[in-house]
């Protein structure tokens, strides 16, 4: 294996938290409380699913496949050429996602913040700090993950406790008032953030205790869905039915922090946390694209390509969408079919083929003996 690092199941599920929730938090409770109204702090429940049916499909074709990674069980599988099709389209995939993902927070610092500060130069900066992280290897970033990820979670309870004053309860009723569908719809945008627990795919092969890999994917599906249900509440109460008219509902909420007069402005605070957890979602997606990519070229050191690809990155940013607008579009309308189709379509396909293909090696030996 050309990454000679280890993780533990407990890192890897703690990487995972801020590779889903640092750009969910963004925009897709506006997006839920589009469709799910008063019932938008349902559909994390409903979206988990997809979460879970994931981290299940990717622990039985490790379990299948011990030392490889998703690139490399790929080729497997389906044979050389099908296999390196496939590894492919995982590939532009993670780079085209990358690229939005990245696209997000340019477009959210420089909206928010940097106001004259270039795009380019905002998100080519980011890039070139997760590249160094990357090439360090897993295990600096489930490190640095580590760190972060407990400091973002306290953030996340002490913004909440902050905003009590200004919740108003009564918004959140009628519960269901119009049945399960409306939390269903608002469910289907959630369901692709949810499918990048794929990414479990690229880190289990370095996971030392893999036989805990199934139970900490699990518990990080839950934190993610139990964070993203606490957040839509926190909305809810405070933005009632406007929630939906704002592109960042969390960040906008935040805004109404005011305490004696003295606790107020913290959004600032809340943005420097924010740009910690996804600067670990960027690297743990730049970490699986460029391990994969080296796995498919059959090179010796994915660190090589790292910068590479880190400007490839940096133009399918740039390229990904024209401005805000259309982002934000894509993200609420394309993108969860998009998701969903290549992060559990395609592993659920590799699955059905691979435990066909043991159990037909299976009787043929049965059959020889």
């Amino acid at each position: 294996m050309m990454e000679k690092g280890k993780i533990s199941a407990a890192q890897m599920g703690i990487m995972m938290y801020p590779t889903i929730i640092a750009t969910a938090i963004l925009i897709v409770p506006a997006i839920t409380a589009r469709h799910a109204k008063q019932d938008m702090w349902l559909s994390p429940f409903w979206a988990s699913l997809i979460g879970f049916l994931i981290v299940y499909i990717a622990i039985q074709l490790h379990q299948l496949y011990p030392q490889k990674t998703l690139i490399e069980y790929s080729e497997e599988i389906l044979g050389k050429f099908l296999g390196k099709v496939v590894g492919l389209v995982f590939l532009f995939f993670y780079l085209h996602t990358s690229g939005i993902i990245i696209r997000e927070y340019g477009e959210f610092v420089v909206g928010n913040f940097l106001l004259h500060t270039p795009l380019v130069f905002v998100m080519g900066s980011m890039i070139l700090v997760c590249s160094f992280a990357v090439r360090s290897g897993v295990e600096v970033i489930a490190r640095l993950a580590e760190i972060i990820v407990p400091v973002v979670i306290i953030l996340i309870l002490a913004n909440i406790a902050l905003l009590i004053p200004d919740m108003e309860v009564e918004n959140i009723f009628p519960i269901m008032g119009k049945g399960i569908m409306p939390s269903l719809r608002g469910a289907i945008i959630p369901q692709g953030w949810f499918a990048e627990f794929l990414l479990i795919a690229f880190l289990l092969p370095y996971v030392a205790d893999h036989h805990k890999g199934k139970k900490w994917g699990m518990i990080s599906v839950t934190t993610v869905m139990l964070t993203l249900s606490f957040i839509n509440i926190a909305v809810l109460f405070v933005l009632g039915g406007i929630t939906s008219r704002f592109i960042y509902p969390a960040f906008s909420a935040v805004r109404y922090i005011s305490i004696a007069d003295f606790l107020e402005h913290i959004e600032a605070v809340v943005m420097s946390l924010w740009v910690a957890g996804v600067f670990v979602k960027i690297a743990v997606f730049y970490y699986a694209l460029v391990l994969g990519t080296a796995q498919w070229l059959n090179l010796s050191d994915y660190r090589l390509i790292v910068f590479p690809i880190g400007f490839l990155l940096l133009l399918f940013a740039v390229w990904s969408a024209s401005d805000l607008v259309e982002l934000t579009h894509f993200l609420g309308h394309t993108s969860p079919f998009y998701r969903i189709s290549i992060q559990l379509g395609i592993p659920l396909i590799l699955l059905f083929v691979a435990k066909w293909r043991k159990r037909a090696s299976h009787q043929k030996v049965t059959q020889q003996g």
